[in-house]
């Protein structure tokens, strides 16, 4: 394939001006790497809110009949957003006072709700209150933080750079997908404000339940629409970026693990996306213009006989769902494996084992991905037979996941690794991940599936996929790439007290919950599950998982401190390449100039050329003839 490697630093010029003024430069940019910490501020941004409400949520768990403290629960983002606005003050960062007043924003908002009678009769969390928490928590999380962190922020920054490109194919779309997906997310947060609050029918949205539900649903379909699109124009660029505009050299089978990666996330997004912007439209179509696409007829609804149509299939809505919703796991974990892949290789001064067995596994993990989803829904009564074909395409999408899994942990073998900060984010999440998918097996089986099926067991195996796995992964490398984003290291004593006590914390809270769903406790229970006579053995695990949450915050404290403090004080690179990497981005000045390359990158070799024999230093850059 023709490579077209000849547009130049200065011919990227011609996408976007390099002397724009602020607005243009700062906000509506057309550069990948601004638009791409535009969208890493923002995804952090919404993971703390996402993780505050989940804070709220564990203490009306932990404690169902005491007043919630509001004050306490809004003092976190109060102190982090008044610290910002000191470092903003002091070090004259733009960004830095937009950062403190967002988390300021976030505490108001979190007293404002648990100050308001309506919301919190005398502190205490309403179960339809908690409905719409657990709804928005579990949305904010995934749509809002996670996919759009390690595939909009690590993605937009990275891959380009990578693939020795001056910018992304279409910078003009880039620009569009990150818009859309702000503009998604702070109609997202308006639901808040809407009669009836926010979305109440989880993160799923399954109707009949979601197409009568309170006007905030409505305002969660519209955020939707907005989000998909988003995600629609950023695969599109990825595609196109990754083939066509790949320096010269540079074949696929020299592509970093981290480009494989994202090339195949990319691919999931576009084709599984479309399904779910449907059903999206097709549900605001049912709540708005009095359809019934997934309205039944005779639903009875406070013993009245709602008059639709009729017709319509709840099922209908499961299936377009998980046909995403299946795919977006793999969506969070393959940009996480790219990276820890990275790392590693780096970490360890010795290339990845089975470099191609990893590609060709993530290729295969993302085929499969499409024909496991159902898998979600063996309550459904679909039927023997075809239980039996999802629970045999689940066992096998299990393999490729291990392949990858295994080659990660064995190129730890022999290798001299230097526990670096984001090392130790990595290499933790093996394990962590390694618990994730070991736990999934159970619920891809239909016999035991209708046991463990919507209980706690449920949200332990999912969280440990994407909590101390996949945010573990993206921590590791915000702590890998911010020297080459700001041309300074991040501290490392702060860094090591970050993972410690995220390591310890995370599995204090998502491990209980596997004791707990096996003991047979519902997930989703307001009071966590104080009214069932089955629950009592285990009931003490609520206070313990509460209390882990709520550490867990704490000890994000000196990441955010940390992650501000080193950009003005923190210790200054080097050298441009500061970790010895191989990859072209460590060979672009830091931080990288407006089209990224001084002169024309070509490639002559793999991406993880460590410890080659008779070599002058322990690494060769693909760069170097």
């Amino acid at each position: 394939m023709q490579h077209v490697a000849a547009a130049t630093p200065a011919a990227a010029g011609t996408h976007h001006e390099e002397h724009a003024g602020f607005w243009r430069t700062y906000v509506f940019s057309l550069d990948h790497k601004v638009i791409g910490i535009q969208y890493m501020m923002t995804a952090l941004l919404f993971l703390f809110l996402g993780f505050t409400l989940m804070m709220l949520m564990r203490w009306q768990i932990a404690y169902p009949t005491k007043g919630i403290p509001g004050e306490w629960f809004a003092l976190l983002p109060a102190v982090i957003g008044v610290a910002a606005l000191a470092v903003g003050v002091y070090s004259k960062r733009r960004l830095t006072l937009l950062v403190g007043l967002l988390f300021g924003g976030i505490a108001w908002l979190v007293w404002w709700m648990v100050s308001d009678e309506v919301l919190f009769p005398e502190g205490i969390m309403l179960p339809e209150l908690y409905n719409s928490f657990g709804a928005m928590h579990g949305t904010i999380m995934i749509f809002l933080g996670v996919v759009p962190l390690a595939v909009g922020g690590f993605g937009n920054y990275v891959v380009p750079l990578q693939v020795g490109a001056p910018d992304m194919a279409f910078p003009k779309l880039n620009m569009m997908s990150y818009w859309s997906y702000f503009v998604g997310g702070l109609v997202m947060l308006t639901s808040f404000f809407v009669p009836g609050g926010a979305a109440n029918s989880g993160w799923t949205s399954y109707p009949p339940l979601a197409d009568i539900a309170t006007t905030g649903q409505t305002v969660w379909l519209f955020g939707m629409v907005f989000l998909i699109t988003s995600s629609l124009l950023g695969s599109v660029n990825f595609i196109v970026t990754i083939v066509q505009l790949r320096a010269k050299g540079l074949t696929f089978m020299r592509l970093p693990f981290f480009v494989w990666a994202q090339f195949v996330t990319s691919f999931l997004l576009l084709l599984a996306f479309p399904p779910l912007e449907g059903a999206a439209i097709l549900q605001l179509m049912d709540r708005l213009a009095g359809t019934s696409f997934f309205l039944p007829s005779g639903l009875v609804i406070s013993g009245q006989v709602l008059d639709v149509a009729g017709g319509g299939s709840p099922l209908l809505w499961q299936h377009l769902f998980w046909f995403l919703a299946h795919p977006e796991v793999y969506v969070l974990i393959l940009p996480a494996m790219g990276i820890v892949a990275e790392i590693i290789a780096n970490n360890t001064r010795k290339p990845l084992w089975g470099y191609r067995s990893l590609v060709y596994a993530s290729i295969f993990l993302g085929f499969m991905s499409f024909i496991v989803w159902a898998h979600h829904m063996f309550m459904t009564g679909m039927g023997t037979v075809i239980s039996t074909f999802f629970q045999t395409t689940t066992m096998i999408i299990s393999i490729p996941s291990v392949i990858i899994l295994s080659a990660l942990i064995i190129s730890l073998w022999g290798g001299s690794i230097r526990y670096t900060v984001p090392m130790l984010f990595a290499i933790a999440f093996l394990p962590m991940f390694g618990i994730g998918g070991l736990t999934g097996l159970p619920l891809g089986l239909a016999p035991t599936d209708i046991h463990l099926h919507d209980t706690y067991y449920v949200i332990g195996h999912f969280h440990y996929v994407v909590a101390p796995g996949t945010i573990f992964a993206l921590f590791a490398g915000i702590y890998y790439w911010y020297p080459k984003v700001t041309g300074r290291m991040m501290n490392e004593t702060l860094g090591k007290i970050h993972f410690w006590g995220s390591l310890v914390c995370m599995n204090g809270i998502f491990f209980p919950m596997l004791i707990q769903g096996l003991a047979g406790v519902s997930r989703r229970l307001y009071d966590g599950g104080a009214q069932y006579a089955h629950a009592q053995n285990v009931l003490q695990w609520n206070e313990v998982m509460s209390i882990s949450a709520w550490a867990l915050a704490l000890f994000q404290i000196p990441f955010i401190l940390n992650f501000f403090w080193s950009m003005k004080k923190g210790r200054q690179v080097e050298s441009d390449n500061p970790w010895g990497a191989t990859t072209l981005e460590w060979q672009t000045p830091t931080p990288p100039p407006h089209g990224n390359f001084t002169s024309i990158p070509e490639v002559y070799r793999g991406p993880y050329e460590y410890s080659v024999p008779d070599a002058a230093k322990d690494y060769t850059p693909q760069n170097v003839p």
